[in-house]
C-alpha cells in the first residue's frame, strides 16, 4: 500500500508538471497568434497553425527564433522528466564489467548515489537547454546542444544502473530540470560569456562531486564506478570547452550560491 501511494504521488506530481508546461505553451501560442504583424519565424508559425502537434519546426527549417528554441526546450523538458528511459548513443562504460555481489546496505547506498548523479544529469539537460535557448552566437548554441546530447548518455547510463540496483530515479526530477532551465536562461540573458562561465563553474563543481562519489561508492561496485569515472572525465572536458570558448569567471558569491543549491539537491535526491 505504501509503495502504491508513493507511485501515485509521483504520477500526480509529473502529471501536474506536464499540465503546467502545456498551459504555458498554450499561452505562448495564443500570444503568437495575436502578433500577426510580427515575424516570429517559420517554427512559431507552424506551431500556431497546428497546436500541440509539434514543438520544433520541420526538419528542413534550420533557422530558429529565440521563441522556437524556448519551445523546443519545453518539449525537451517533457521528454527528459517522464518515466521512459533515455536513449543511448554510446556504449555504457560498464557494459563489459561483470556484476559483483553487494550487500543490501551497499546496494541501497550505491543506488542513492547514482540517483543523485541521475538528478544531476536531469539538471544538466535543463541547464544546457536554457543556455542554448538564449545564446546569441550560433556556435555557442551548437556547443551547448552537443554537450546536452553527450549528457543524455550519462542520463541513460545512470538509469540503467539504478534499474540494476533495484531502484529508480528521483521523483523530483521535474523540479531539477525546471530550476536548471530557468538558471540557464537567466545567465544567458546577460551574455554568452557569462553563460559559458556558468557552464564552466557548474562542470567544475560536478566533476569534484563525482570524484567524491568515487570515494564513497562501495569498492566492489565496479559497474557504478566505471560509469561515474567516465562521467567525471567528460564533465571536465565540457568545462574545458566552455573555458576555451571564452567563459568569464563567475563572482565568488555566485559560486557559493551554486554550491549551496547543489547541496540541497544532492541531499534530497539521495532519498527521494
Amino acid at each position: 500500500m505504501t509503495g502504491w501511494r508513493i507511485a501515485n504521488h509521483r504520477g500526480l506530481f509529473h502529471g501536474f508538471f506536464g499540465l503546467l508546461i502545456r498551459i504555458i505553451i498554450n499561452r505562448i501560442i495564443k500570444h503568437l497568434r495575436g502578433k500577426k504583424q510580427r515575424d516570429f519565424g517559420p517554427g512559431a508559425k507552424f506551431i500556431a497553425a497546428f497546436p500541440f502537434t509539434a514543438i520544433i519546426p520541420p526538419m528542413e527549417e534550420r533557422h530558429l527564433t529565440r521563441i522556437d528554441r524556448i519551445l523546443a526546450g519545453i518539449d525537451h523538458a517533457l521528454r527528459t522528466v517522464n518515466s521512459a528511459p533515455a536513449r543511448i548513443v554510446r556504449a555504457n562504460p560498464a557494459a563489459d564489467i561483470e556484476e559483483t555481489e553487494l550487500t543490501e546496505q551497499e546496494k541501497s547506498h550505491a543506488a542513492g548515489l547514482m540517483r543523485v548523479n541521475h538528478a544531476g544529469e536531469v539538471a544538466a539537460q535543463g541547464l544546457y537547454q536554457g543556455h542554448a535557448a538564449m545564446a546569441r552566437d550560433p556556435s555557442i548554441e551548437a556547443q551547448m546542444t552537443h554537450a546536452a546530447e553527450e549528457e543524455l548518455d550519462h542520463l541513460a547510463w545512470c538509469e540503467q544502473r539504478l534499474d540494476e540496483l533495484g531502484s529508480g530515479p528521483s521523483a523530483l526530477r521535474p523540479l531539477w530540470y525546471g530550476g536548471a532551465f530557468a538558471m540557464g536562461m537567466a545567465s544567458g540573458v546577460v551574455g554568452d560569456k557569462w553563460s559559458l562561465g556558468f557552464i564552466e563553474e557548474t562542470e567544475r563543481q560536478v566533476a569534484a562531486h563525482l570524484t567524491g562519489h568515487l570515494d564513497r561508492l562501495p569498492l566492489d561496485d565496479l559497474r557504478s564506478r566505471a560509469i561515474v569515472a567516465r562521467m567525471r572525465d567528460e564533465e571536465e572536458q565540457h568545462g574545458a570547452n566552455a573555458n576555451a570558448a571564452g567563459a568569464a569567471p563567475l563572482p565568488q558569491p555566485v559560486q557559493k550560491l551554486m554550491q549551496s543549491v547543489a547541496r540541497v539537491m544532492t541531499s534530497l535526491a539521495y532519498r527521494v
